[in-house]
Protein backbone atom coordinates (compact mmCIF):
# COMPACT_ATOMS: atom_id res chain seq x y z
CA UNK A 1 0.00 0.00 0.00
CA UNK A 2 4.35 2.34 -3.55
CA UNK A 3 9.71 11.91 -0.90
CA UNK A 4 11.35 14.34 0.70
CA UNK A 5 12.96 16.70 -2.00
CA UNK A 6 16.92 18.52 -1.49
CA UNK A 7 16.52 22.15 -2.31
CA UNK A 8 19.92 21.84 -3.31
CA UNK A 9 19.64 18.29 -5.48
CA UNK A 10 16.41 17.65 -5.84
CA UNK A 11 15.83 13.11 -5.97
CA UNK A 12 12.86 12.26 -7.74
CA UNK A 13 10.95 9.79 -5.52
CA UNK A 14 13.83 10.24 -2.70
CA UNK A 15 12.91 10.72 0.98
CA UNK A 16 16.26 13.48 1.87
CA UNK A 17 15.90 16.47 3.95
CA UNK A 18 14.58 19.49 3.14
CA UNK A 19 14.98 23.55 4.58
CA UNK A 20 11.68 23.57 6.28
CA UNK A 21 9.62 26.43 4.66
CA UNK A 22 6.63 25.50 5.91
CA UNK A 23 5.24 24.31 9.76
CA UNK A 24 3.77 21.75 9.90
CA UNK A 25 2.31 21.63 13.31
CA UNK A 26 0.32 19.07 15.53
CA UNK A 27 -3.08 20.19 14.79
CA UNK A 28 -2.02 19.64 10.93
CA UNK A 29 -0.81 16.05 11.48
CA UNK A 30 -3.30 14.91 13.54
CA UNK A 31 -5.82 16.18 10.52
CA UNK A 32 -3.44 14.59 7.99
CA UNK A 33 -3.44 11.17 9.82
CA UNK A 34 -7.40 11.22 10.28
CA UNK A 35 -7.97 12.14 6.77
CA UNK A 36 -5.77 9.13 5.31
CA UNK A 37 -7.47 6.95 8.00
CA UNK A 38 -10.43 7.85 6.36
CA UNK A 39 -10.16 8.09 2.92
CA UNK A 40 -7.59 4.93 2.25
CA UNK A 41 -7.73 3.21 6.05
CA UNK A 42 -4.13 3.81 6.30
CA UNK A 43 -2.87 4.19 9.54
CA UNK A 44 0.39 6.83 9.95
CA UNK A 45 2.21 6.55 12.86
CA UNK A 46 4.26 9.36 14.69
CA UNK A 47 7.58 8.54 12.98
CA UNK A 48 6.06 9.19 9.47
CA UNK A 49 5.56 13.18 10.73
CA UNK A 50 9.17 13.97 8.17
CA UNK A 51 7.47 12.02 5.38
CA UNK A 52 4.14 13.14 5.75
CA UNK A 53 5.68 17.05 5.79
CA UNK A 54 7.47 16.20 2.70
CA UNK A 55 4.99 14.59 0.51
CA UNK A 56 1.99 16.65 1.25
CA UNK A 57 4.12 19.68 1.58
CA UNK A 58 4.86 19.23 -2.19
CA UNK A 59 0.88 19.74 -2.52
CA UNK A 60 1.00 22.71 -0.83
CA UNK A 61 3.33 24.43 -3.00
CA UNK A 62 2.20 23.48 -5.99
CA UNK A 63 -1.33 24.60 -4.98
CA UNK A 64 0.37 27.85 -4.38
CA UNK A 65 -0.45 27.64 -0.57
CA UNK A 66 1.49 28.50 2.24
CA UNK A 67 0.03 26.44 5.28
CA UNK A 68 -0.72 23.02 5.45
CA UNK A 69 -4.05 24.03 7.66
CA UNK A 70 -5.11 26.34 4.10
CA UNK A 71 -4.58 22.85 1.96
CA UNK A 72 -6.43 20.50 4.39
CA UNK A 73 -9.43 22.75 4.54
CA UNK A 74 -9.41 23.09 0.25
CA UNK A 75 -9.86 18.99 0.80
CA UNK A 76 -12.41 19.00 3.42
CA UNK A 77 -14.37 21.71 1.69
CA UNK A 78 -14.47 19.34 -1.41
CA UNK A 79 -14.67 15.76 -0.29
CA UNK A 80 -14.89 14.49 -4.29
CA UNK A 81 -12.63 16.77 -5.67
CA UNK A 82 -9.84 15.84 -7.87
CA UNK A 83 -7.12 16.94 -5.32
CA UNK A 84 -7.93 13.64 -3.33
CA UNK A 85 -6.48 11.59 -5.39
CA UNK A 86 -3.27 13.32 -5.49
CA UNK A 87 -3.03 13.77 -1.55
CA UNK A 88 -3.71 9.57 -1.37
CA UNK A 89 -1.26 9.22 -3.68
CA UNK A 90 1.15 11.05 -1.92
CA UNK A 91 0.77 8.94 1.00
CA UNK A 92 0.83 5.66 -0.52
CA UNK A 93 4.18 3.45 -0.52
CA UNK A 94 5.13 1.49 -3.41
CA UNK A 95 7.77 -0.62 -2.37
CA UNK A 96 7.91 -3.43 -4.92
CA UNK A 97 10.30 -5.41 -7.05
CA UNK A 98 9.94 -8.14 -9.63
CA UNK A 99 9.85 -11.74 -7.84
CA UNK A 100 10.13 -10.33 -4.43
CA UNK A 101 10.05 -13.01 -1.75
CA UNK A 102 10.55 -15.40 -4.33
CA UNK A 103 9.31 -18.29 -2.06
CA UNK A 104 5.88 -17.20 -3.23
CA UNK A 105 6.39 -17.93 -6.68
CA UNK A 106 8.25 -21.18 -6.12
CA UNK A 107 4.96 -22.42 -3.83
CA UNK A 108 2.59 -20.63 -6.94
CA UNK A 109 4.56 -23.03 -9.34
CA UNK A 110 4.21 -26.34 -7.82
CA UNK A 111 0.48 -25.82 -6.89
CA UNK A 112 -0.55 -24.78 -10.03
CA UNK A 113 1.80 -27.39 -11.98
CA UNK A 114 -0.26 -30.50 -14.33
CA UNK A 115 -3.59 -27.61 -13.71
CA UNK A 116 -6.06 -27.81 -16.37
CA UNK A 117 -8.90 -25.13 -17.39
CA UNK A 118 -8.52 -21.17 -16.57
CA UNK A 119 -6.37 -19.40 -14.02
CA UNK A 120 -7.93 -16.20 -12.25
CA UNK A 121 -5.62 -14.67 -9.99
CA UNK A 122 -5.84 -11.07 -8.43
CA UNK A 123 -3.06 -8.85 -7.13
CA UNK A 124 -4.67 -6.60 -4.50
CA UNK A 125 -1.25 -4.19 -3.82
CA UNK A 126 -0.14 -4.04 -7.88
CA UNK A 127 1.93 -0.96 -7.12
CA UNK A 128 3.68 -0.24 -10.08
CA UNK A 129 3.13 -3.74 -11.65
CA UNK A 130 6.15 -5.89 -11.10
CA UNK A 131 4.07 -8.35 -8.85
CA UNK A 132 1.64 -8.65 -11.25
CA UNK A 133 3.78 -9.24 -13.96
CA UNK A 134 5.85 -11.69 -12.01
CA UNK A 135 2.32 -13.37 -11.20
CA UNK A 136 2.24 -13.99 -14.92
CA UNK A 137 5.39 -14.92 -15.64
CA UNK A 138 5.55 -18.00 -12.95
CA UNK A 139 1.90 -19.21 -14.20
CA UNK A 140 3.02 -18.96 -17.98
CA UNK A 141 6.29 -20.51 -17.72
CA UNK A 142 4.49 -23.34 -15.24
CA UNK A 143 1.56 -23.87 -17.77
CA UNK A 144 2.52 -23.06 -21.12
CA UNK A 145 1.49 -20.01 -23.60
CA UNK A 146 -1.88 -21.32 -24.03
CA UNK A 147 -2.97 -20.83 -20.54
CA UNK A 148 -5.90 -19.43 -19.84
CA UNK A 149 -4.09 -16.78 -17.30
CA UNK A 150 -6.05 -13.88 -16.40
CA UNK A 151 -4.48 -11.44 -13.40
CA UNK A 152 -6.05 -8.63 -12.14
CA UNK A 153 -3.82 -5.85 -10.44
CA UNK A 154 -5.75 -3.36 -8.35
CA UNK A 155 -3.85 -0.60 -6.32
CA UNK A 156 -5.40 2.89 -4.84
CA UNK A 157 -2.30 4.74 -6.31
CA UNK A 158 -3.34 6.15 -9.77
CA UNK A 159 0.31 7.44 -10.38
CA UNK A 160 1.65 3.74 -9.75
CA UNK A 161 -0.93 2.14 -11.79
CA UNK A 162 0.11 4.50 -14.86
CA UNK A 163 3.23 3.36 -14.47
CA UNK A 164 2.03 -0.36 -14.46
CA UNK A 165 0.10 -0.46 -17.54
CA UNK A 166 2.75 1.15 -19.40
CA UNK A 167 4.76 -1.84 -18.81
CA UNK A 168 8.21 0.36 -19.51
CA UNK A 169 11.05 -0.37 -16.40
CA UNK A 170 14.76 -0.19 -16.24
CA UNK A 171 16.73 -2.25 -17.95
CA UNK A 172 19.44 -2.51 -14.99
CA UNK A 173 16.89 -2.99 -11.98
CA UNK A 174 14.63 -5.91 -14.38
CA UNK A 175 18.58 -7.66 -14.78
CA UNK A 176 19.15 -8.04 -11.13
CA UNK A 177 15.34 -9.37 -10.54
CA UNK A 178 15.20 -11.61 -13.28
CA UNK A 179 17.01 -14.47 -14.90
CA UNK A 180 18.64 -13.68 -18.78
CA UNK A 181 16.37 -16.68 -19.66
CA UNK A 182 13.18 -14.83 -18.78
CA UNK A 183 13.82 -11.19 -20.10
CA UNK A 184 14.58 -12.72 -23.29
CA UNK A 185 11.37 -14.42 -23.37
CA UNK A 186 9.02 -11.87 -21.69
CA UNK A 187 10.40 -8.42 -22.23
CA UNK A 188 11.44 -6.02 -25.37
CA UNK A 189 14.75 -4.27 -24.56
CA UNK A 190 14.41 -0.41 -25.75
CA UNK A 191 16.34 1.18 -28.42
CA UNK A 192 17.17 5.18 -29.23
CA UNK A 193 15.98 7.09 -26.37
CA UNK A 194 13.96 4.37 -25.21
CA UNK A 195 17.43 2.87 -24.41
CA UNK A 196 17.98 1.70 -21.24
CA UNK A 197 14.62 0.46 -20.45
CA UNK A 198 12.81 -3.01 -21.09
CA UNK A 199 9.04 -3.06 -21.55
CA UNK A 200 6.89 -6.67 -21.00
CA UNK A 201 5.52 -7.70 -24.12
CA UNK A 202 2.35 -7.54 -24.80
CA UNK A 203 1.58 -11.25 -25.16
CA UNK A 204 2.37 -11.40 -21.35
CA UNK A 205 1.26 -7.82 -20.35
CA UNK A 206 -2.04 -8.60 -22.09
CA UNK A 207 -2.94 -11.11 -19.62
CA UNK A 208 -2.91 -8.23 -16.74
CA UNK A 209 -5.28 -5.70 -16.18
CA UNK A 210 -5.24 -3.16 -13.68
CA UNK A 211 -7.76 -1.01 -11.98
CA UNK A 212 -7.78 1.50 -9.18
CA UNK A 213 -9.52 0.11 -5.86
CA UNK A 214 -9.61 1.49 -2.81
CA UNK A 215 -9.76 -2.07 -0.12
CA UNK A 216 -11.55 -0.02 2.77
CA UNK A 217 -14.12 1.77 1.05
CA UNK A 218 -17.21 0.98 -1.11
CA UNK A 219 -17.83 -2.29 -2.55
CA UNK A 220 -15.25 -4.81 -4.59
CA UNK A 221 -16.44 -4.98 -8.97
CA UNK A 222 -14.46 -8.44 -7.92
CA UNK A 223 -15.73 -12.02 -8.56
CA UNK A 224 -15.45 -15.15 -6.66
CA UNK A 225 -13.74 -18.20 -7.53
CA UNK A 226 -10.09 -17.36 -7.63
CA UNK A 227 -6.84 -19.23 -7.46
CA UNK A 228 -5.18 -17.23 -5.60
CA UNK A 229 -4.67 -13.37 -3.98
CA UNK A 230 -1.90 -11.76 -3.29
CA UNK A 231 -2.07 -9.06 -0.57
CA UNK A 232 1.63 -8.74 0.64
CA UNK A 233 2.43 -5.84 2.58
CA UNK A 234 -0.40 -4.01 2.50
CA UNK A 235 -2.29 -4.85 5.16
CA UNK A 236 0.38 -3.53 7.48
CA UNK A 237 -0.67 -0.33 7.28
CA UNK A 238 -4.18 -0.72 9.00
CA UNK A 239 -5.43 -1.47 11.91
CA UNK A 240 -6.48 -4.74 13.01
CA UNK A 241 -10.10 -4.08 13.06
CA UNK A 242 -9.64 -3.22 9.16
CA UNK A 243 -7.38 -6.32 8.49
CA UNK A 244 -9.80 -8.26 9.89
CA UNK A 245 -12.69 -7.15 8.06
CA UNK A 246 -10.67 -7.34 4.86
CA UNK A 247 -10.06 -11.47 5.74
CA UNK A 248 -13.61 -11.87 6.10
CA UNK A 249 -14.30 -10.94 2.50
CA UNK A 250 -11.18 -12.34 0.70
CA UNK A 251 -12.20 -15.74 2.33
CA UNK A 252 -15.64 -15.90 -0.24
CA UNK A 253 -13.67 -15.01 -3.13
CA UNK A 254 -11.09 -18.04 -3.30
CA UNK A 255 -12.13 -21.65 -4.46
CA UNK A 256 -11.57 -24.43 -1.43
CA UNK A 257 -7.89 -24.73 -2.29
CA UNK A 258 -7.28 -21.19 -3.20
CA UNK A 259 -4.42 -19.72 -1.74
CA UNK A 260 -3.67 -16.00 0.28
CA UNK A 261 -0.38 -14.60 -0.01
CA UNK A 262 0.84 -12.24 2.38
CA UNK A 263 3.86 -10.01 3.61
CA UNK A 264 7.19 -11.26 5.09
CA UNK A 265 6.11 -9.60 8.14
CA UNK A 266 2.38 -9.73 8.31
CA UNK A 267 0.96 -13.04 10.57
CA UNK A 268 -3.03 -13.78 10.69
CA UNK A 269 -3.30 -16.67 12.12
CA UNK A 270 -5.09 -15.52 15.34
CA UNK A 271 -7.24 -12.78 13.58
CA UNK A 272 -9.09 -14.90 11.13
CA UNK A 273 -11.30 -17.60 11.53
CA UNK A 274 -11.32 -18.31 7.90
CA UNK A 275 -8.03 -18.72 7.33
CA UNK A 276 -5.01 -21.47 8.17
CA UNK A 277 -1.32 -21.23 7.78
CA UNK A 278 -0.20 -23.22 4.63
CA UNK A 279 3.52 -22.12 4.19
CA UNK A 280 5.48 -18.96 5.00
CA UNK A 281 3.35 -16.35 5.14
CA UNK A 282 1.21 -18.15 2.77
CA UNK A 283 -3.13 -18.78 3.64
CA UNK A 284 -5.76 -21.31 2.84
CA UNK A 285 -8.90 -21.66 3.70
CA UNK A 286 -9.62 -22.86 7.08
Amino acid sequence: MTAILSATAPQLGADVPVERDLILTDTDFARIRDLIAQRAGIVLTEHKRDMVYSRIGRRVRQRGLTHFADYLAELERYPDGPEWESFVNALTTNLTGFFREAHHFHLLAEHFRGRRGPVRVWSAGASTGEEPYSIAMTLVETLGDSADIRILGTDIDTDALARARAAVYPEKQVRMQVSSAWIQRFFLKGTGDRAGLVRVRPQLAGRVRFEKLNLVQGSWPIKGSLDAIFCRNVMIYFDKAAQARMLERFAPLLKPDGLLFVGHSENFTQLSKHFRLRGQTVYTLA
